[in-house]
């Protein structure tokens, strides 16, 4: 079918300007307090950027109870137990988010230490006030993002009032508000945004891409798994339109050795994007590295403990704890857009159905499926711009 981006009138501005109308006037949701799982993703960002290491000892002993307590004794000294091989203290959360932190807590830090300079008493050990709003305005920033990319996404296949309505839809009626605002110092905000920049370059560059645009593919790619490695599932955009590139190029062509032509700068291509993307994964393997004395540690529950035989496919939907469509029901028509989004753009719709229907069966297998702490699953924000593609193409 005839991508409709093709006959559509120009685009305004106006609905841009809605969003981020509606992004302004949210912002006194924000709430910088970094608690639980943020405790660890906020250390990666705080540790190398006050105590030049990766000693998370203050990180424990300034989190919230909840995380603090069990990890630390009477004296304020974290306990034994959670010490690693290496002699560091346990932190199985991402890198990602610090990445997407850094240079906005470089601004922040520098413009700390110059006030202190002009006599300002405020502290610069990474837990004050000006570290804190900073992260969480940018983790929203980034929430922003993510909104704004799929909508973009969005309204090449529809007119783009319903891309409006899906993308608030989706904003004001899903889960990602939580992490975006509530909770900011998750990971979640900045997976949804890497998979939204992730799908949106892919799809701009879908129709002929250069290896320098592959190149660029693969390093947002390595970041969205930098970030949240459940985004692997994501991929498979890249495998699917693969498929479709080897079995155009078998096509018969009239020129002697087009078709071999062709398949090599095909597999080129993929070589140079796993490589790069492998390349662009070092910060986690270092991270881990350091952390674990392992690269390919993850502190997670290992594989080969996951119940791959046995998921719990309805569960991860329907249950009251934390069940996907039982707590964010506005999904089940976001789920029917997709099926109708492949049906009608197979080249985009199937793809994009495929890496629903993949990440679903992944969290389906994860014995800690239900998100422990959560509101809703909120292992599912990383689909955030698939949510509003299906929405808005069901509008």
């Amino acid at each position: 079918m005839q991508d409709l981006s093709t006959t559509r009138a120009p685009r305004s501005r106006k609905s841009e300007f809605l969003l981020f109308l509606c992004f302004l006037l949210s912002l006194p949701f924000l709430n910088p307090w970094v608690r639980g799982d943020g405790v660890g993703y906020y250390a990666f960002a705080r540790a190398p950027l006050i105590e030049h290491s990766f000693d998370f000892t203050r990180d424990y002993q300034n989190a919230n109870s909840s995380f603090r307590d069990p990890r630390v004794d009477e004296f304020g000294r974290p306990k034994s137990i959670f010490r690693t091989p290496t002699g560091h203290l346990e932190n199985h959360f991402s890198v990602g988010p610090a990445i997407l932190w850094a240079p906005f807590l470089l601004l922040t830090h520098g413009g700390v230490l110059l006030a202190r300079a002009l006599g300002s008493s405020i502290s610069a050990d990474g837990f004050s006030s000006p570290y804190r709003i900073t992260a969480a305005l940018a983790t929203a920033a980034f929430g922003f993002l993510s909104l704004l990319l799929a909508f973009r996404m969005a309204r090449h296949y529809v007119e783009e009032r319903w891309a409006v309505l899906a993308t608030l839809s989706i904003w004001w009626a899903s889960s990602l508000p939580v992490y975006m605002y509530f909770n900011p110092f998750w990971s979640h905000a900045h997976s949804a945004f890497t998979v939204a920049l992730f799908l949106w370059y892919w799809h701009e560059t879908r129709t002929s891409r250069s290896l320098a645009q592959w190149s660029m593919l693969a390093l947002i790619a390595g970041l969205m798994l930098n970030v949240y490695y459940a985004n692997v599932t994501v991929l498979i955009v890249v495998a699917f339109e693969a498929a479709f590139q080897y079995a155009s190029a078998f096509r018969p062509d009239s020129r002697p050795g087009a078709e071999h032509i062709r398949v090599s700068r095909l597999f080129a291509a993929h070589v140079l994007f796993a490589f790069l993307l492998f390349v662009s994964l070092l910060p986690t393997f270092i991270t881990r590295y350091i952390v674990y004395g392992n690269a390919f540690e993850t502190g997670y529950i290992p594989l080969r403990d996951w119940q791959w035989s046995s998921p719990v496919l309805f569960s991860v939907l329907f249950s009251s704890n934390h069940g996907l469509l039982a707590w964010t029901p506005i999904l089940i028509f976001s789920i029917a857009g997709l099926f109708l989004f492949s049906r009608r753009f197979p080249r985009v719709g199937a793809p994009s159905l495929a890496a629903f229907v993949a990440f679903y069966l992944l969290i389906a297998c994860y014995p800690d499926w239900a998100g422990i702490s959560s509101y809703g699953n909120r292992f599912f924000v990383s689909l955030t711009p698939l949510f509003i593609l299906g929405l808005t193409v069901l509008l």
